[in-house]
């Protein structure tokens, strides 16, 4: 019994030192200082209306408007391989945490076990048996660091850290995600506005040749009036089957991103007038990106880690005590294995002092470090490019707005002048030439509209994808009900 009072009160002993003796020799963590101005230079927030979103960012089911867009979103999100991928390095790095942090507790395993052998006649005892047994049964903690001096907690702290650094990488990779099909998605639907548009030029082009022709057999056209007007249905031709070529490549990056094999299952068919995304964004302040991109987040857990390595490396310097032992019962008789006075004990602390090691540990220390200082420099890098990410993404919208409208004023000057021009040529005023440039100019002018919008959403979905993409948490999204009741077919 006094031996079971030694045991219990060693397993207290070793408890309570594992829980109140250790002390980090960390350095103590500092956010570096963000080596960004405190404001944007093109601060104005983009669109008219920011009222409802000022201060704060729109998740991706608020950013999409469009049901179709919208379902392709989620659907990329539940099927794309990339983005698994991402998701198996977090469960990956949850994993090995778990078994850096198991270090900090002891292990206690029950064993159980039995030997015989044969002596020969010259090594036995005197008056023994030449066969003989033993069998034990015991309860053996395996050897177990005092972490005195953190060196465990140290490294268990890194390894919490490089895990949240792995889940942040996953946030990540779901903002591009869904910031690339949004992409893909707009620039087929842009595609498509231009496919539309070319057929409807052509349709005219086609009806005003028809008319040139029988204007040729009456001498009231030449021949160059005819090749010219011909010369004009072979360009919009060509451009047809380059849009169509942009049409269908954009469908296949589609259909990578989303991961499914039945394109016209998802994709709609015609193009979808008007903005498929929100209108407007505010961006904040820089200070905010800390919080709101997760890259920026990842590489500050990266330096976390790095941190917490240093106190493990320090550790390393000091001596390390660890505990080896067990309990039970032995027997040279399987039947007297649990009888009284068959108990067993063994006790085995070490003690580790570094005293020579050819400077292994002080390379280790300058090593972690060194690498520390690398993380500041990535951590640093990481929000200065998202600064100028965010600063080019407000240039790129308020320009392309303000362009949007010249645009918009071209198009109603040069459709208004291809009306004048139509009318002076039938009235014999203006020569075909005058005509042919007028056309011209009007399809120019009305495909660059088309461009145009294409690029702002574009640029507006640059925007939401460097401030972080509002994105509120891990795991796969739902449609929001409003949506989920408009995505009956393509």
């Amino acid at each position: 019994m006094p031996k079971i009072v030694q045991i219990k009160r060693l397993t207290l002993l070793i408890s309570l030192t594992s829980l109140t003796a250790a002390c980090s020799l960390a350095p103590e963590y500092e956010r570096p200082a963000a080596p960004v101005p405190d404001s944007w230079q093109q601060q104005e927030v983009v669109g008219a209306n920011t009222a409802a979103q000022a201060a704060q960012l729109l998740d991706w089911q608020s950013f999409v408007t469009d049901p179709a867009l919208a379902r392709m979103v989620q659907v990329a999100l539940d099927n794309n391989r990339d983005l698994k991928q991402a998701l198996l390095n977090v469960e990956a790095a949850r994993a090995t945490y778990g078994i850096q942090r198991s270090e900090q507790l002891p292990g206690l395993n029950l064993n159980s076990e039995g030997q015989g052998q044969r002596l020969p006649d010259d090594l036995r005892t005197p008056g023994s048996n030449n066969v003989q047994h033993q069998y034990q049964t015991n309860l053996g903690m395996a050897e177990f660091e005092l972490d005195l001096f953190g060196r465990v907690r140290n490294l268990s702290d890194a390894a919490l850290q490089e895990y949240l650094a792995t889940e942040e990488a996953a946030n990540s990779a779901r903002i591009s995600l869904v910031a690339e099909v949004i992409r893909t998605f707009l620039a087929r639907n842009g595609a498509q506005q231009r496919y539309s548009l070319a057929n409807r030029t052509l349709e005219a082009r086609e009806e005003s040749l028809k008319l040139i022709a029988a204007r040729r057999e009456f001498g009231a056209a030449t021949d160059l009036d005819y090749q010219e007007a011909l010369g004009l249905v072979q360009q919009v031709r060509v451009e047809l089957e380059r849009i169509d070529r942009e049409v269908r490549q954009a469908g296949n990056a589609l259909m990578l991103l989303t991961g499914i094999t039945e394109e016209d299952s998802l994709l709609p068919a015609e193009p979808v007038a008007g903005y498929l995304i929100q209108q407007q964004l505010q961006p904040g302040m820089p200070s905010e990106l800390l919080e709101q991109r997760p890259d920026i987040r990842a590489a500050e857990r990266q330096l976390m880690a790095r941190n917490a390595r240093i106190g493990a490396a320090r550790a390393a310097f000091f001596p390390r005590i660890s505990l080896t032992g067990s309990y039970g019962s032995a027997s040279a008789e399987l039947s007297d294995l649990f009888s009284s006075g068959q108990r067993s004990w063994a006790f085995m602390p070490r003690l580790t002092l570094p005293i020579f090691d050819g400077g292994r540990n002080q390379a280790n220390l300058d090593l972690a470090e060194v690498r520390k200082s690398m993380a500041i420099q990535a951590y640093e890098q990481s929000i200065q490019q998202a600064f100028t990410d965010v600063a080019d993404a407000l240039v790129a919208n308020d320009t392309l707005q303000r362009e949007e409208s010249a645009q918009r004023a071209l198009v109603g000057s040069s459709t208004e002048a291809l009306r004048l021009s139509q009318s002076r040529y039938n009235a014999g005023v203006d020569d075909h030439l005058r005509y042919l440039e007028a056309q011209r100019n009007d399809f120019s002018a009305k495909r660059g509209l088309v461009d145009v919008q294409t690029q702002r959403q574009l640029a507006l979905v640059g925007l939401f994808r460097s401030l972080g993409g509002g994105w509120q948490g891990g795991g796969s999204q739902t449609l929001s009900p409003s949506l989920l009741a408009n995505t009956e077919g393509p």
